[in-house]
């Protein structure tokens, strides 16, 4: 079943705020991962944040939709 999605603006910035920690924390993962452990064990935790960026980016895509159709 998809997702419906979120048209309020609390609940867009809602959305990006837990993206912007979830990145925080994969990138914390990423280099913890790239000191210590094996090369492959570093690229497996950047491909896990990736879907986070992404997800990121469609929040701000969807944001930038909202005040430009607000401003019209």
């Amino acid at each position: 079943m998809p997702r419906k999605t979120s048209n309020s603006k609390a609940g867009l910035l809602l959305s990006l705020g837990s993206s912007a920690v979830a990145v925080v924390r994969a990138v914390k993962q990423v280099r913890r991962a790239g000191a210590t452990q094996g090369k492959l064990t570093a690229a497996h935790t950047l491909a896990g944040v990736l879907p986070l960026v992404t997800s990121a980016l469609l929040v701000l895509r969807r944001l930038r939709r909202r005040s430009r159709q607000h401003h019209r």
